[in-house]
């Protein structure tokens, strides 16, 4: 493989070479169900996505686990200033952000563990490190005894002086930067059984004892958003490689979604959330638009940025059923070489993109020059990179959107109504009579329809949910 990506932890690009031939395993940080998924969360889903279609297409069988933080501080406060069950409101949300991944077109992780279902595994990490001599329990808490792992640090870059845990310190912390593994029982709290009291864990206990229960001792890739890197991510290597485990052999991070300069999230109160987001765009733009950035740049949301990347992946569509029309049904070709070399670049997928956009206008120019057979081959390889890119118009969700598939009679119904119209625009021009064509015209736009005139007639496409249906007069 020419696969070269960057690791956070040594701070430098790395050939990527699968510890097992032919597999290659991930883990990536998935969601706290907390509450409704804002663009912000799902930018890793859809970065690390293109990770997994990268390798799957180098023909590796690609392990990847995505996890749910289905117990946390937060679940359990919202859940209660709100008077509903911890694991119903956990599971509501759960739900939300499965729509949200499966709405993008983010492929389904080859395991979704819980964290409440893998206490077993994160009572037998913490005894692991009590005898390694890593932990000590005190009051039915556990803690990870920081200085006891000189290596802690390595991937963050903090000193241990500096160190702060962001929780309390804990009346039975040895040390204030100490991180908990397990809290002891709290009344009104869930809390289940253990050698040292009843409690329930703590978040880098979770993530460590998942991991490592589907993907073994030591695996390729650990994912997450840059925020993870410390405490989250730090602690998680430190209680692993504290245990004995290889862990992650390379750490890959994706930058914010960011407004004004600062991280979205909820505490800031400039959330846009996944279902709000998709009454404006349709899933595959917004896709296009989370993924358009290098994965480990942060991505400025704007109204006017999101309708750009609107606006270029319309271009890409409309192409490509340009070439379904009036050449025929386009397949999966080949992606060019450069598009492979971007790619193999950390994930460059801006450059990637560029490639992507250069092949485009080199088939429109072969179409209108009545070049079919090289507009077909361009039109080919845009499917390729773009159900690399998760973006496929005829792949996905939005496939019913594709070439050689019924919409079904609503859109069938619109076709025969637009057609009419366009008939009369058609007849008006011959007979130069302006003021009708350009009436016509105007109602259909309008109406949300956008109409192109080509040298095989004029073509339209709906613009107010996008471009979803398309037709030929």
């Amino acid at each position: 493989m020419t696969l070269h990506l960057y690791d956070t932890e040594t701070r430098e690009l790395r050939p990527f070479a699968p510890l097992v031939p032919g597999v290659a395993s991930i883990y990536l940080c998935g969601a706290t169900v907390q509450g409704e998924p804002h663009i912000g969360h799902v930018r890793s889903g859809v970065a690390f996505d293109l990770l997994r279609r990268w390798l799957l297409a180098q023909g590796l069988d690609v392990h990847f686990i995505r996890n749910v933080t289905d117990i946390d501080d937060k679940i359990l406060r919202k859940a209660d200033e709100a008077g509903r069950p911890w694991w119903e409101w956990a599971a509501t949300y759960e739900r939300a952000f499965t729509d949200a991944y499966r709405r993008l077109n983010v492929l389904p992780p080859s395991a979704e563990p819980r964290a409440t279902g893998h206490i077993t595994q994160m009572v037998e990490l913490m005894q692991r490190l009590l005898d390694a001599g890593c932990a000590y329990a005190q009051g039915g808490d556990v803690y990870f005894d920081v200085r006891s792992f000189p290596d802690y640090g390595r991937l963050s870059g903090h000193r241990l002086e500096d160190v702060h845990q962001g929780e309390s310190a804990g009346e039975h912390k040895r040390d204030p930067r100490d991180f908990t593994l397990w809290k002891a029982e709290k009344p009104g709290e869930p809390s289940w059984p253990t050698p040292w009291g009843r409690g329930r864990p703590g978040w880098h206990l979770e993530c460590s004892a998942m991991a490592t229960a589907y993907l073994g001792a030591s695996f390729d890739i650990h994912c997450g958003g840059m925020d993870l890197v410390f405490p989250h991510h730090e602690n998680e290597r430190a209680q692993s490689r504290g245990a004995g485990d290889g862990f992650a052999r390379t750490w890959l991070h994706n930058g914010w979604v960011t407004m004004g300069g600062e991280k979205m999230s909820k505490s800031l109160g400039n959330v846009l959330s996944i279902p709000n987001v998709l009454t404006q765009v349709r899933p595959q733009e917004l896709r296009y638009y989370l993924g358009s950035a290098h994965y480990r740049s942060m991505l400025e949301y704007s109204e006017s940025a999101l309708q750009d990347a609107v606006a270029a992946y319309r271009k890409i569509e409309a192409f490509v059923r340009r070439v379904d029309d009036r050449v025929g049904s386009v397949e999966v070709g080949a992606w060019p070489p450069e598009f492979a070399a971007a790619l193999d670049d950390d994930l460059g997928v801006p450059a990637a993109l560029a490639v992507l956009h250069g092949t485009v206008t080199e088939g429109n120019r072969a179409l209108e020059a009545g070049e079919h057979a090289a507009a077909a081959a361009c039109a080919a390889a845009v499917r390729a990179m773009t159900g690399i890119l998760g973006v496929d118009p005829f792949d996905g969700p939005w496939s019913a959107d594709g070439a050689g598939t019924d919409a079904g009679p609503a859109t069938a119904a619109l076709d025969s109504l637009i057609v009419e119209q366009l008939e009369m625009r058609t007849r008006a021009r011959a007979e130069k009579d302006w003021a009708v064509a350009d009436e016509v015209r105007d109602r259909l736009a309008a109406a949300g329809i956008e109409v192109t005139d080509t040298p095989e007639g004029p073509e339209w496409a709906l613009r107010s949910d996008g471009a979803d249906s398309r037709g030929v007069s």
